[in-house]
This record gives structure tokens, C-alpha cells and sequence, in this order.
């Protein structure tokens, strides 16, 4: 499946956009040279990809480095920090005008980068958010049912933001992508947060400026180490929690959307870490 053809329309100030991929790794040495490969095929000679270790004990690391791209920047936590924290430090670390998430397991679809980088370009919004297919542990495709997001609902912002409270599985960090400017309102990620996935999407939704693509563009892959996150159903104090922490999210990114210093519109920079 290719997606080149949608990115031919795209202007030049839409290309010189330049690419940031925030990767957060642990455990990964299966899988995330052949990711690596369907990421650094997708970026220019200027683009980066920022990847944050959380002190694996397997040959992550050295798997990384063996790709051997100057493209490719690896950082190592000082201890294991769990994902949220290291795909903050890896925000915190970009540089470039995009940003994009993404998992150490998956597969980029060709044509990704044009297409989210169009969407951005033609809509305005901070964020765009997509979908994917799902594949086995050997890259078989195989049917998950989850939500997803649907392009007719982009601005829907408020809706979108229940959709999260009501526990619906519709934003994933490794379907995104987003503006530079939104860095200011998302960092610092709170330490009682759940999931950066929802809180990029919730904030971005506050602010009214998200996009919805209908098309897949990345393949996800299911294996022993991420089935029982995705498939298992939660207990129902995890549930409560889970709301509490959404009301605590949604007061947070409301005070940052007061506050003119949070403004992306107004941002001077990124803040520090």
C-alpha cells in the first residue's frame, strides 16, 4: 500500500517543512531496525530522528547504533523512566518544524510524511491525528477492531474531547503528528498523566485546531509484549482513575490555554526540561 500520490500536490513551503520522529524505545532489538528503515526512508537529508532509550536490557541500543545514520540521534535515560517520560524528553529534544511520533515495532506506510505534512498544511491545525492497519508478530495482516479517528469529526473539537472522557480508543501517539508551536502547551507533561496520546490530542482539541485523517499510514504490530495492553479490559477502579485523571488533565491544559505564556501562537520557544 502506497500513499506517494496524495503528497504530489503539495506547495513548497508545505515540503520545506522539516521532520522531527520522536521514537521512545525498551526492549525493542526484534523490531526497530525494520521500523528504523520505514522511517528514514520517508526523510529528507535535514530531517532527524530523536530516539529516547529507557534503559533496555536487550541490544536496543547497540542495534541503533549499528543503522549507522547521521539522521538518527539516541539518547539513554539515566534509569528506566517508563514511555511518557521519554517521549517527553524526546519532544524536548527536537528540532525540527514536525513532529512525529512513533512506536519501535511498527511499519511506516510509504507516503506518510507527504500526507500528514499535506493534511497540516491544508487544514492549519496544530495537529493531525490518522489511523493504521494492524499486522502480527510477522507482518501478517490481522483484524483488531478500535475506534479510530474519521476525518468528518475533526472539528468536533468538544465531542472529541468526551469521546477520550467516555473511554473511547480513538487517538494513538504513533498516528500523529504536530506543529512545532504545540510544544509550548503540551510540555511539560504532567508526572500523573496516563497516556501522552491523549493528552496531545486533548490539548490540541481544546485549542481547536486538530485534523482527523481517514487513511491508515502506518502498520501496527501485535505481539506478546503489547496484546494484553491492547486487548484486556480494565478493572473498574482503574476505570474511575483513569477519570479522575482526565478531569485533572482537562483543568491543567485549560489554565495553560489561559495563561498567554502557553499560547502556541505566542511561543518564543520551547520550554525547558
Amino acid at each position: 500500500l502506497s500513499l506517494r500520490c496524495v503528497g504530489r500536490s503539495l506547495t513548497k513551503e508545505a515540503f520545506n517543512m522539516t521532520i522531527s520522529v520522536c521514537m521512545a524505545t525498551y526492549n525493542g532489538a526484534n523490531f526497530v531496525a525494520r521500523q528504523m528503515r520505514s522511517i528514514l526512508q520517508e526523510l529528507s537529508s535535514e530531517d532527524e530522528v530523536v530516539v529516547v532509550d529507557d534503559c533496555s536490557t536487550d541490544d536496543t541500543v547497540e542495534v541503533i547504533h549499528g543503522i549507522d545514520d547521521p539522521r538518527v540521534r539516541l539518547f539513554v535515560n539515566d534509569r528506566n523512566r517508563r514511555e511518557v517520560y521519554s517521549f517527553a524528553r524526546a519532544i524536548a529534544l527536537a528540532q525540527n518544524d514536525l513532529i512525529f511520533l512513533s512506536d519501535q515495532d511498527d511499519i511506516w506506510i510509504a507516503g506518510r510524511v507527504d500526507l500528514m505534512r499535506q493534511e497540516l498544511r491544508r487544514s492549519g491545525a496544530l495537529l493531525v491525528s490518522g489511523n493504521f492497519d494492524w499486522m502480527d508478530e510477522a507482518e501478517n495482516s490481522i483484524d483488531v477492531k478500535i475506534d479510530g479517528v474519521h476525518a468528518n469529526s475533526s472539528k468536533r473539537h468538544w465531542r472529541n474531547i468526551s469521546d477520550i472522557f467516555a473511554g473511547k480508543t480513538n487517538y494513538y501517539g504513533c498516528a500523529m503528528a504536530f506543529r512545532r508551536e504545540l510544544i509550548a502547551m503540551i510540555l511539560p507533561f504532567p508526572s500523573y498523566i496516563e497516556s501522552h496520546d491523549l493528552w496531545i490530542a486533548m490539548a490540541a482539541n481544546i485549542l481547536g485546531s486538530s485534523s482527523h485523517l481517514d487513511a491508515p499510514t502506518l502498520r501496527k504490530r501485535r505481539h506478546g509484549r503489547n496484546v494484553t495492553d491492547t486487548v484486556s479490559k480494565r478493572k473498574l477502579s482503574d476505570k474511575l482513575n483513569s477519570r479522575i485523571v482526565f478531569l485533572r488533565m482537562l483543568a491543567e491544559l485549560g489554565r495553560r490555554r489561559l495563561n498567554s505564556s502557553w499560547a502556541p501562537w505566542r511561543a518564543s520557544g520551547v520550554p525547558q526540561k
